[in-house]
């Protein structure tokens, strides 16, 4: 499940595009302004971003978690100690980084998915069989974004993709996917957004992956004549629409998730198909952001 983020991936104005790393050695993936992203350097880290994960899907979003995490205030789960967790840190803030984390977003690359019980998405997706299909590819699995409610803005969310992105081109990882939610657990009260997907977006041939079986729920709700694209869109989750504007596809079927109170959809983004315009902004060259 991941939080539908406040803004858009659409590039910002140039005095606000992601710097590079600043120095060689560092870790720090890019700033803007008085924030920056990283990834997570000590245990304690992530344990300040699972808070700012239980402050956003617990108290804000009403996600059931388990009566530990209630107890503790932390959204965590077996996958935690196993992903990288890129930070988005508000330097301007007085105290240790572990005060500073304002945003998360989880990184698990296939490599490590394979010795540490999988990927999180093939809870609800056949992403095994996407995988297998592709040998000569390495794959990343990106979730649990958040962002706190007052840096839900523009550039905070260019931030989060910036680091993505680095860290991607740094560890040489050929296709990102990963859920994206609407809210609720109605499919049908999303029938124009999740029907505009399922009849303009589908992922077909080799990365077509759909819903595990005992969980589908049909997209397909409304016939495509049916469908005006501007209302589509407008309905759509921002981070849906950010995806679909880097050139993402998605999987056929939705999941309900009531633990979460959310409909899940799955993101299929090869790197190969990023439209140009977002390769020429965020850079092809690892080395511009990544140390």
């Amino acid at each position: 499940m991941t939080l539908d983020l406040a803004q858009t991936i659409a590039p910002v104005e140039a005095a606000q595009k992601p710097a590079p790393a600043l120095a060689a050695g560092t870790d720090v993936l890019g700033r803007i302004g008085n924030l920056e992203t990283r990834t997570a350097r000590s245990v304690s880290e992530i344990d300040a971003a699972q808070a700012v994960r239980y402050r956003v899907f617990a108290e804000e979003m009403n996600a059931r978690l388990s009566p530990d995490a209630v107890r503790r205030k932390r959204d965590f789960d077996a996958w935690d100690m196993v992903c990288d967790h890129l930070l988005v840190l508000d330097t301007s803030i007085e105290g240790d980084a572990e005060e500073q984390i304002v945003g998360t977003y989880r990184l698990l690359r296939q490599e490590v998915a394979a010795v540490s019980g999988g990927f999180y998405s093939q809870s609800e997706f056949d992403v095994d069989a996407l995988v297998a299909r592709h040998p000569d590819k390495r794959f990343m699995e990106l979730g649990r974004s958040c962002v706190l409610p007052a840096y839900r803005t523009k550039r905070t969310v260019e931030l989060l993709w910036q680091g993505a992105w680095a860290y991607s081109l740094k560890h040489g990882i050929d296709v990102m996917f990963g859920c994206a939610s609407f809210h609720g657990t109605v499919p049908e009260e999303h029938a124009l957004a999740l029907s505009f997907l399922h009849h303009n977006v589908l992922a077909k041939d080799e990365w077509h992956v759909t819903a595990r079986p005992e969980l589908f729920r049909t997209m397909d709700l409304m016939p495509s004549e049916g469908i005006d694209a501007r209302k589509a869109l407008t309905a759509m989750p921002p981070l849906v629409k950010g995806y679909l504007r880097l050139g993402a596809a998605i999987g056929e079927g939705a999941v309900v998730d009531h633990g979460f109170n959310t409909t899940d959809v799955l993101i299929v983004l090869p790197i190969g198909k990023i439209s140009g315009r977002y390769l020429n902004y965020y850079g092809a060259d690892a080395g511009r952001f990544a140390s």
